[in-house]
């Protein structure tokens, strides 16, 4: 992992630059901004732009000229922030169509009585939300307390389940994609974080040879892993500490 052969570094969200659903803390931010005076940084995550500023922008302390070198991508890709003028300006938006959204959404509701999904009686925040470019499902609601988070599906199974009573009604025109710790999305066929990282070749003219990705979600079937499909070198990290201690790498390699 040499500086020299990096232009541009992608990080994940959720679970690698910051705990699921929280926000960033003061050391991650303060060698992020070390890492920006040096190099251009996108992050991609499936959450939206909302989720951004909460988890990301808002324990982000960086002067300007380092935001101008720092590239957001919400829901896997389908729309691209950047810093301009003192705001975040949205370069591109591919929302999903009304007739789409309302056949992921009959959908979900037609498989998750038989996946025994439980709807608990409190959901901390929508269960399935529309995110506008992408659809997801959140088991417990997306703002549920980490540690439930956790102990809800740690294997996995459950959103396989789900996945599998999804796909035979949508694999025609949509993704299904387990994804975080408790959710499930799905996107536009062909939309997953690889064509993220092609939209980050077109907008941000650095080619995948020169890019490396972090993410927690490497392995088949994590959310990630597309990005390791597409060709791009990446490391997995178990969580924000290893992250930091990558970036610190990066920093002083030559």
């Amino acid at each position: 992992m040499r500086r020299k052969d990096i232009d541009l570094v992608v990080f994940d969200l959720d679970g690698t630059l910051a705990e699921t659903k929280s926000a960033m803390d003061s050391e991650m931010s303060e060698v992020l901004n070390l890492l920006l005076k040096k190099l251009k940084v996108s992050v991609i995550s499936g959450g939206a732009f909302p989720q951004f500023e909460k988890q990301f922008l808002t324990s982000l302390s960086a002067p300007v000229d380092a935001l101008n070198n720092l590239f957001l991508f919400p829901t896997s890709g389908t729309a691209f922030f950047r810093f301009s003028g003192g705001n975040w300006l949205n370069v591109y938006h591919h929302a999903l169509a009304a007739d789409e959204k309302k056949k992921i959404f009959k959908a979900f509701e037609k498989i998750l009585p038989e996946a025994g999904y439980e709807r608990p009686e409190n959901p901390q925040g929508e269960i399935i939300e529309d995110r506008f470019t992408q659809i997801t499902f959140s088991a417990l609601g997306q703002f549920a307390p980490t540690e439930l988070k956790k102990q809800w599906d740690p294997d996995m199974l459950k959103r396989q389940k789900i996945k599998e009573l999804l796909d035979p009604h949508l694999s025609d025109d949509f993704e299904v994609r387990v994804a975080g710790t408790t959710s499930v999305d799905v996107t536009r066929k062909g939309i997953d974080k690889a064509f993220g990282i092609s939209q980050m070749e077109i907008y941000l003219n650095v080619p995948r040879s020169r890019m490396i990705f972090i993410g927690d979600r490497l392995f088949p079937g994590g959310n990630d892993y597309p990005v390791k499909q597409a060709g791009v070198k990446s490391y997995e990290v178990a969580g924000p500490e290893d992250t930091k201690k990558l970036i610190r790498k990066v920093i002083s390699s030559r």
